[in-house]
């Protein structure tokens, strides 16, 4: 194969290099209506948003081993069209977390996208965790691919967030912003929790960039919390868009079905960015990979492998969003690929 015939992907990055790359909307849910609905709209629009059919907040005080069967059936069925469905367990140390873990994997473990584990206290409690579904994944047989998310919601957990983005098994880091928030006990004010005051709050602001800081420096996805003021798109629209534009994540929470296309708009490029990513992608192709110049508006620039990664990545992301590419975009860069 040639360099010029190369796809970007193994022209730009070496084995290992390139972040995984997911769904830019992590939906919530757990209800069992509002799962069912979730499931259906995803496999209308496609899987341009996953959905984390949540054991932990959803299922009712005592009902635990029932709620998670139920996730499981969903899981594995008819519903789950896309293969873009994980589960949120409960914590390490909350006496139903092995029997989520089990009942999930042994069930439906090779369906699930992933598994997110809330609220560890620290590293060690992530590696509790991660050698727990290691030992579920042995034993049943399934889910040997299965990647785990984190929520980073802890001081434990934001003091040693390099170390747990560290882990082989971990494909993403999230914020948990009300239980960080909680957990200063009442040193930082309630409007932090809002869709302005979690920007502009040094505390949160600092927790938010670490994570961020994190995630990337180890190849993993940063992703983003919840906006609670569900019924103001203008407040989606702003905290997501700040959340990509300026804080680095890759990816964001929905807990309300309004809130999935503004997350999904918000973080896709512009027409004008996938344009010009276009071009320069297949002026460096045709070039061999080497350095191009080239002219954007009234202006030349130099381009090389650093900024190649960069519009590539940036293609990736229209794809991942649903953005309009011309078919022999398509064609040559992502169709028929993973």
């Amino acid at each position: 194969m040639t360099t010029t015939s190369l796809h970007p992907r193994d022209a730009l990055f070496e084995d290992g290099d390139a972040a995984t790359t997911l769904p830019v909307c992590d939906h919530y849910c757990g209800v069992e209506a509002r799962m069912r609905k979730s499931l259906e709209l995803q496999a209308e629009l496609g899987p341009v948003f996953d959905i984390t059919l949540d054991c932990e907040d959803g299922a009712p005080i005592g009902g635990e081993a029932e709620h998670v069967r139920m996730v499981a059936e969903m899981v594995g069925g008819a519903e789950n069209r896309h293969g873009r469905v994980g589960a949120r367990v409960h914590p390490v140390d909350h006496p139903a977390f092995a029997d989520d873990v089990d009942t999930l994997i042994s069930r439906t473990g090779d369906r699930l996208a992933y598994l997110m584990v809330p609220k560890p206290q620290g590293l060690a409690d992530v590696q509790q965790a991660l050698a727990h579904i290691a030992e579920a994944v042995r034993a049943h047989g399934k889910g040997h691919e299965l990647p785990v998310h984190v929520l980073i919601e802890t001081h434990g957990a934001l003091r040693e967030v390099q170390a747990i983005a560290a882990e082989p098994r971990i494909q993403s880091l999230s914020f948990g912003l009300m239980d960080f928030v909680s957990a200063h006990r009442g040193a930082i004010p309630k409007t932090a929790m809002g869709a302005h005051g979690q920007f502009t709050h040094p505390l949160v602001v600092r927790a938010k960039l670490e994570i961020a800081a994190a995630a990337h420096g180890h190849g993993k996805t940063p992703s983003h919390c919840v906006v609670t003021e569900f019924k103001d798109k203008h407040a989606i629209e702003a905290a997501a868009t700040k959340a990509s534009r300026e804080f680095g994540y890759m990816r964001m929470w929905s807990i309300h079905p309004a809130q999935i296309q503004p997350i999904i708009d918000a973080f896709a490029p512009s027409a004008a960015e996938i344009d010009e990513a276009i071009e320069i992608i297949q002026a460096a192709q045709a070039a061999h990979w080497a350095p191009i110049s080239h002219r954007h508006g009234n202006q030349d620039t130099l381009h090389d492998r650093a900024s190649f990664r960069y519009f590539w990545q940036l293609l990736e992301r229209a794809h991942r969003t649903g953005q309009p590419l011309p078919a022999e975009v398509r064609v040559a860069y992502f169709d028929g690929k993973p």
